[in-house]
C-alpha cells in the first residue's frame, strides 16, 4: 500500500463523465467526496463533475460543472464504470484522462473505468483490476496490463483501479483512509453504513463479504474477535467460542470473509494499530501490545509486510501531511 498520501488535506477531486457511465459507481463517488460526514471537521474534498456537455447516465440526464479540460488541474480523477465495454471510450475523454496523470493527479478508475484508463495507457506494465465479468476481456484487448480477476481493488500508487459495484466503494474509502486516516474512513462509513475496511486483496468472489443477519454463524464472533484484540487469540480460541470445529470454523471464514480466520484477525490488528498510530502518542511497543502483536519486533514485520513502511514511518509520514 502507497501510504504517500496519508495525512493530505482534501484536495480537488474531478468526476469524469461522459455518455454511457454508469451510474452506481458514479454516485458511490459523489458521496463519499461530495460532502463530509457531520463529525468531521478536517477539509473536505472540492468536488467537480467534469464532462463535454450533458450527458446520458443510465436513465438520468446529468449536468456537468465543468468541461473535460479541468481534469489535469485536479489532484484526484475518478473514472467511473463504463457501460458498453466493446465501444472504444471517447476520445476527449482518455486524452483528458492521460493528460490529468501526467499533470500529476492521482487517477483512479471504478468498476470497468478501468478500460479508460488502459486506452490512455495509464495501465501498461501496471497490476490493475475490473468487474470480474471483464476481466478477460481488458486482459486481452491489453495484454500490456497485468490483469489480476481476484482482487477487489490495486493501489499503485498515482493510479489505483477497483472491481465492480461495492469494491468501487471499498476503493474510495481506501482513498480517503490515506487521505485523512483511518478514522475519517469509518466515520465515512458509518454514514454510508457499511463496513469500514475491506482490504483489496480481498477476493471479488466472496459468497457474503460481512455477516448480514443476526443467525449467521459468524455475527457475533467477529464483535467479539475486535473487542480482544489485545489478546494472543488462536483459532481454537475462535472455534471454542464460536461452538463449532476449527475445520468449520474456516470453512464459515473463508465464505464470509474470502479468508482465514488468521489473516482476518491480523488484517484487524493491523488496522487497529494505524489507528493508535494516527491519534495517540503511544510507542511502538505499547501498540504492539495493544493489538496483540506480542513485541514491537512482530508490530514491525507485520505492519511493513502489509503496509510498506515500518509503523514508526507510517506515523511520521501521517502526521507530516
Amino acid at each position: 500500500m502507497d501510504t504517500g498520501g496519508a495525512g493530505r488535506t482534501g484536495g480537488t477531486v474531478a468526476l469524469a463523465v461522459t455518455d454511457g457511465m454508469l451510474h452506481f459507481e458514479l454516485s458511490i463517488a459523489q458521496e463519499v467526496f461530495g460532502s463530509a460526514p457531520a463529525d468531521v471537521t478536517v477539509p473536505w474534498y472540492d468536488l467537480s463533475v467534469c464532462g463535454t456537455d450533458a450527458v446520458r447516465v443510465g436513465r438520468f440526464r446529468l449536468e456537468p460543472d465543468r468541461g473535460l479540460d479541468r481534469l489535469p488541474y485536479a489532484d484526484l480523477v475518478i473514472v467511473p464504470g463504463w457501460a458498453d465495454v466493446d465501444a472504444a471510450p471517447p476520445a476527449e475523454l482518455v486524452e483528458a484522462v492521460r493528460a490529468a496523470h501526467e499533470a500529476g493527479a492521482r487517477v483512479a478508475s471504478l468498476c470497468t473505468g478501468a478500460f479508460v484508463l488502459a486506452a490512455a495507457g495509464l495501465l501498461d506494465g501496471r497490476r490493475a483490476t475490473t468487474h470480474w465479468a471483464h476481466t478477460d476481456a481488458l486482459a486481452a484487448r491489453h495484454p500490456e496490463v497485468e490483469v489480476d480477476p481476484d482482487v477487489l481493488y490495486v493501489d499503485d500508487g498515482t493510479v489505483l483501479t477497483s472491481a465492480g459495484k461495492a469494491a468501487a466503494l471499498d476503493l474510495c474509502l481506501h482513498l480517503v483512509r490515506l487521505d485523512h486516516g483511518s478514522s475519517v474512513a469509518n466515520s465515512v462509513a458509518r454514514r454510508l453504513v457499511v463496513p469500514p475496511h475491506r482490504a483489496g486483496g480481498q477476493a471479488q468472489f466472496v459468497a457474503a463479504p460481512v455477516p448480514d443477519r443476526d443467525d449467521h454463524p459468524l455475527a457475533a464472533l467477529l464483535p467479539w474477535i475486535v473487542a480482544r484484540l489485545d489478546r494472543p487469540l488462536t483459532v481454537e480460541d475462535l472455534a471454542r467460542q464460536a461452538r463449532m470445529s476449527s475445520r468449520h470454523l474456516g470453512r464459515h471464514f473463508r465464505t464470509a470473509t474470502g479468508t482465514s480466520p488468521l489473516q482476518w484477525l491480523l488484517t484487524q490488528r493491523i488496522r487497529r494499530a494505524q489507528e493508535l498510530l494516527e491519534t495517540t502518542d503511544h510507542s511502538v511497543e505499547a501498540v504492539a501490545a495493544a493489538t496483540g502483536m506480542g513485541t514491537a519486533a512482530t508490530l514491525r514485520r507485520h505492519f511493513n509486510r502489509t503496509l510498506g513502511v515500518p509503523p514508526d514511518t507510517y506515523r511520521r509520514t501521517f502526521r507530516a501531511g
